[in-house]
């Protein structure tokens, strides 16, 4: 039986680059880093979750064909990989001092039906969201305005 997620895969296109963001601006940990020879295992975690650990991969062999790793960087590059959601007890504070490190958003934080929330993207272009939970409210014609795409 299943029992948990241990460790969730983002791609990156340089993992040197990847630690200072991750670890330098945001405050992650370094949980392993491995030369492997053909490939470099690069975990990290939250201090407090060092159990969810996130794998700094390069797009390529073994996991994927070199071929299919053009196409992985060209998702990468423009955002289109999907959304990791980064949580935070305070997101206005937390994002005040990102920005002051230099972290670009893309949202600033916003009251939604489910907390409090904002948007950034890393280096090479991950989605990231990071989210103050709150307890769960009736969505609003304000939200259902703020979410519908410009026509």
């Amino acid at each position: 039986m299943i029992n948990g997620i241990s460790i969730h895969s983002i791609y990156v296109l340089d993992q040197d680059a990847a630690l200072e963001f991750y670890v330098g601006k945001l405050g992650f940990a370094v949980t392993s880093d491995v030369d492997m020879g053909f490939m470099r295992w690069l975990t990290i975690a939250a201090p407090d979750q060092p159990d969810r650990e996130i794998l700094l991969s390069i797009p390529g062999p073994p996991a994927i064909s070199d071929e299919a790793a053009a196409g992985v960087r060209d998702l990468l590059t423009s955002g289109a990989l999907g959304t990791t959601i980064l949580a935070t007890d305070d997101c206005p504070s937390t994002y005040a001092d990102l920005v002051a490190k230099g972290v670009e958003f893309t949202q600033e934080p916003v009251d939604q039906p489910y907390g409090v929330d904002c948007a950034f993207r890393d280096p090479f272009g991950n989605h990231l969201r990071m989210t103050q939970r709150t307890d769960v409210r009736e969505v609003s014609d304000d939200d259902i305005a703020r979410w519908a795409p410009e026509r």
